[in-house]
């Protein structure tokens, strides 16, 4: 459609886009569908500016086959450069031809081949941008994007037949999904697969997700192998953008920013970025980040090797410093400070608790693979540290799919590093794990195990928060006594150690085990002192929790209308830091509310709003389903 636009105007038309993503393709099956309109007739040349070094074509060469073509005698054609390109804008002047620029590796390659006639439609592929192109001729870009995730069974079921790709719909997304829906690469696995009938599509998308799908992506000539068509790319680098594009392979994505890029350079980074963003190499993404395909990843780990120690050092410290300052500025408790960043990393500013909660929303998916890699790279420090500081933002936001076998890696780190509050911190972030899913025999072994440990330790502060966790542990497991006596037990640790922040929580933990006993009047002395020193400390979240204990309590006592307050007051603090799971469940008790007074519209709203979030986290809620369905939509 882009193309089709063009037509009518003397602009040229770049078409850009990574390696093998089908520029040529969509040029020659354009120019196929207008060159009825070209009476003139259709010129075509492959420029080479992408491929093996001796297979470049000066644009001096590409105008001698042009003049030929257009009927030059051989003898007649200038040996100028200059020259030539002159004869050629005036053999063309008049006549309505299409001309196709493929594979071009700069715009000084395509400058002289453009004819400059109204008539003619010009359009240039290339792994470039060709910025300057664009901004001295005036060209059209438009960029080549990898296919949707449904595009790419499409082109695998005009290979395959639709019914072969019917039969395995779970396969044929695993096989889209681990070619990063890139053309090239589907055809390549494509043919794999016609070439034999009997094999599941299944057997064949586990070979490439499990073993190293680089080799599978291999058509036995060096146009249709994945490593050779990106060598092209990559060997047009200067040396110091091949440099930083080998270093990215080992960021384990899926986007980065540019910090981190100067992180793993060592040194700034922006003219290299945009020397890969121009060779589409890597590609700009949303909020100022930066991603290239998981393919384009392999490959660059593979040009990395093992000998970037430092880089990766670099890496982690530039995540694990950002992931502190982050927790920190989201008012998580904690006693997790970093080691001093080695020389180099660049360390992102976050102003405040909303910019803290955006980078760790930005950044989690980057933790999780960070503290995949850095145990059997040899960084064991910076794994468990990763683990604990993603920790509590994963529980807040009820992202726990990962939670427990993260936990395992940070406590085995932890471990090897023989660091034994590092590993009873992590003993309490697996307990949490496990309490979260419902594992709760579990959860209280490894709590109690962590307490005792702190308590060797002389750790008051962390023995305090294991006991606070511990209250939480018993409550669930219907002991509300035994849940209150850890509350308690925080307590005075707390006071102990004049942690004010901590009191709070302690307080707001008794509060609610009193509230869950019947114990009202004490509920709410006690979740009242809590939410005065959480205001007082300016900490949100705290006093989220605390309002929705204080509306538990007086939901229980009958105050009906002070719980509704409270619950209120509760989501609009849990939606402001980002808080999923405790903000579903503040809905829940506030639709509870609601259907007491009466007003069956708003309580089915909340309701509705928290099962959304449930869902989201996949989270059991067949209560609220249930009463869902007792009161219909409208």
């Amino acid at each position: 459609r882009r193309l089709d636009e063009a037509l009518g105007d003397d602009r040229p038309v770049v078409l850009s886009g990574t390696a093998g993503v089908g520029k040529t393709t969509l040029a020659v099956h354009w120019a196929h569908r207008v060159r009825h309109r070209f009476r003139g007739g259709q010129l075509f040349v492959n420029l080479g500016g992408f491929g093996p070094a001796p297979s470049v074509v000066p644009p001096d060469e590409a105008l001698r086959g042009f003049l030929e073509a257009l009927g030059v005698p051989a003898g007649r054609i200038p040996r100028d450069l200059t020259a030539r390109s002159a004869l050629f804008r005036t053999r063309v002047a008049g006549h309505r031809l299409l001309i196709v620029l493929d594979n071009a590796r700069d715009a000084d390659q395509v400058r002289p081949l453009l004819p400059g006639a109204p008539d003619c439609a010009v359009v240039v592929t290339s792994r470039d941008r060709l910025l300057s192109l664009v901004a001295i001729e005036a060209a059209r870009p438009v960029e080549v994007g990898l296919l949707t995730r449904a595009q790419a069974r499409t082109m695998l079921a005009r290979r395959l037949g639709e019914r072969r790709v019917d039969a395995e719909p779970a396969a044929v997304r695993r096989l889209g999904d681990a070619c990063a829906h890139l053309p090239i690469a589907l055809a390549i696995v494509a043919a794999h697969a016609a070439g034999r009938p009997d094999l599941p599509l299944a057997e064949l998308a586990g070979q490439l997700t499990t073993g190293d799908g680089l080799d599978l992506l291999d058509g036995h000539d060096a146009s249709s192998n994945v490593r050779v068509v990106f060598s092209w790319s990559y060997q047009g680098l200067t040396p110091a953008a091949a440099r930083l594009f080998r270093l990215l392979g080992l960021h384990p994505g899926p986007s980065f920013t540019a910090t981190a890029a100067v992180s793993l350079a060592g040194q700034p980074a922006g003219q290299m970025l945009d020397e890969l963003v121009r060779a589409h190499l890597v590609a700009p993404a949303a909020g100022g980040r930066y991603e290239l395909h998981d393919l384009l990843r392999a490959y660059a780990g593979e040009l990395a090797g093992a000998g970037e120690r430092d880089a990766m050092h670099r890496l982690l410290d530039h995540y694990l410093h950002g992931a502190c300052t982050a927790m920190r500025l989201n008012h998580t408790p904690s006693t997790l400070t970093p080691p001093p960043a080695r020389r180099g990393t660049v360390v992102d500013e976050i102003a405040d608790d909303g910019a803290a909660l955006a980078w760790l929303i930005a950044n989690d998916p980057v933790l999780i693979g960070l503290i995949r890699r850095a145990g059997p790279a040899g960084f064991d420090g910076h794994a468990w540290r990763l683990t604990r500081a993603r920790d509590h933002f994963a529980v807040r936001q009820g992202r726990w799919s990962d939670l427990i076998e993260l936990g395992e890696i940070g406590l085995g780190a932890a471990r090897r590093t023989g660091d034994r509050a590092a590993e009873a911190q992590l003993l309490r972030s697996l307990a949490r794990a496990h309490l979260m899913r419902g594992d709760h025999d579990e959860a209280r072994r490894r709590a109690l195990t962590a307490a005792g440990r702190f308590r060797e330790l002389g750790e008051r502060t962390s023995e305090a928060q294991t006991h606070h966790f511990l209250a939480d542990v018993f409550d669930r497991m219907g002991e509300p006594r035994t849940a209150l006596r850890h509350a308690r037990t925080a307590l005075s640790l707390y006071e102990s150690t004049g942690d004010r922040a901590g009191t709070a929580r302690a307080l707001n933990a008794a509060g609610w085990c009193h509230a869950v006993l019947g114990e009202h009047r004490l509920a709410v002395e006690n979740c009242e002192r809590a939410l005065t020193l959480f205001r007082e400390a300016g900490d949100r979240d705290g006093e989220a929790a605390t309002q929705g204990s204080l509306g538990y309590a007086r939901e229980q006592s009958g105050e009906r209308d002070h719980a509704i307050g409270h619950y209120e007051q509760a989501a609009r603090l849990c939606r402001e830091i980002g808080e999923r799971f405790y903000l579903a469940d503040t809905l829940s008790h506030l639709g509870d509310c609601r259907r007491a007074a009466g007003d069956r519209r708003a309580a089915r709203s909340a309701w509705a709003e928290a099962l959304d979030i449930f869902d989201e986290l996949d989270h059991p809620a067949q209560d609220l389903r249930a009463k869902l369905a007792e009161i219909p939509a409208g």
